[in-house]
């Protein structure tokens, strides 16, 4: 099994994979509000807990999750520096030249790095775990209401699914470029900002030129099955709720709830 890249769907018969992805993206955004509640160390060690707890219902080792925020590893650390020198509330813990590093910044700092953990666990959970014919049907059923005053639920609800199937796709396509240029002598790590602009330059417009032209490919696929936007369609596929549905949404509802009563504790 290769690293699992965000948007990135893996086969599976676990229970996450057998979920109703109506659930699945509502109980995500409940989760990402939840995550922002200010229920201290304890509402988040509830909530690592129960993010541990969904990976491994979705049988998707726990450091192949992990190996997704390789990505977000600088901005995580760009973020804790600059809370950490900015914030001025609590006490002093720490004193170094002109620079003073208080109570409130460290754990605000904490709170701002936990966060995201679970954001990106989650997320990746969702995408690891859900086709993206199922991501489409599932957001066109929560939308479904929209429909009655002409908004294109099922448009809207295809492009999003598209967007996230193409995340990895281009992911993949960055690397293989980088690699592809570091092997003509393009060097990303050092040189002037001159140089280093040059070399960003040699890696976005190729990588522009791809999309561009697998946006067409697609295009022209769809177009060639006679695709037309707003048509009336039958499915053969149909989201069913099950009992299981029903358990993991009370399951769910428990911690929300319980979260929000610690934040306002």
């Amino acid at each position: 099994m290769n690293d699992i890249i965000f948007g990135q769907y893996l086969p599976g018969n676990s229970i996450m994979h057998r979920l109703d992805p109506r659930l699945k993206i509502v109980g995500l955004l409940v989760l990402l509000i939840t995550i922002f509640f200010d229920a201290g160390f304890l509402g988040y060690g509830i909530l690592a807990l129960l993010a541990i707890g969904i990976v491994a219902c979705s049988s998707i080792p726990l450091k192949r999750i992990m190996k997704a925020m390789k990505p977000i590893f600088f901005m995580i650390l760009f973020l804790a520096v600059f809370n950490l020198l900015l914030i001025q509330t609590g006490y002093v813990i720490f004193r170094f030249w002109i620079f003073k590093i208080y109570s409130g910044a460290v754990t605000q700092t904490v709170y701002i790095i936990i966060r995201l953990i679970l954001i990106i666990m989650l997320t990746t959970t969702l995408t690891a775990t859900t086709k993206p014919l199922d991501l489409t049907l599932g957001l066109e059923h929560l939308m479904k209401p929209l429909h009655k005053i002409g908004f294109p639920t099922h448009e809207v609800a295809m492009m999003i699914s598209i967007a996230l199937r193409f995340i990895p796709t281009l992911l993949e396509e960055t690397q293989r470029i980088m690699k592809a240029q570091a092997s003509r002598g393009v060097d990303f790590q050092e040189g002037s900002l001159k140089d280093k602009i040059g070399a960003i330059i040699s890696l976005i417009i190729p990588l522009f030129i791809s999309a561009f032209q697998r946006a067409e490919d697609l295009a022209n696929a769809m177009e060639s099955r006679n695709y037309i936007p707003g048509a009336l369609r039958t499915r053969y596929h149909q989201l069913s709720w099950k009992g299981r549905d029903t358990i993991a949404a009370l399951i769910l509802c428990a911690v929300s709830m319980g979260i929000f009563a610690l934040s306002l504790l």
